[in-house]
């Protein structure tokens, strides 16, 4: 049972970790925000590309994780007080 606590705790944190990165600050950085994502001239958005995935997959947490995520990490910061 300790090692599925663990499991869940470490799914949790890379899930807030990727719901928080900047799109301006960071992603845009280094070039995984939606807005600079740029296929090749004449080319249309090609949804097959590693770096294609990565940002939607990063643009679908963002949207669709964030009120889960404000009730899940509610939860855990209640069983972390009460149970320790």
């Amino acid at each position: 049972m300790l090692l599925f606590g663990n499991l869940i705790y470490v799914s949790i944190l890379l899930v807030n970790a990727i719901a928080i990165l900047s799109e301006d600050r960071f992603l845009a950085r280094i070039n995984l925000s939606s807005a600079s994502y740029d296929p090749a001239f004449g080319a249309g958005p090609d949804s097959t590309s590693a770096k294609a995935k990565v940002i939607n997959l990063i643009a679908s947490v963002r949207t669709l994780m964030r009120i889960p995520l404000i009730a899940i990490n509610t939860l855990i910061i209640i069983y972390e007080l009460v149970l320790g």
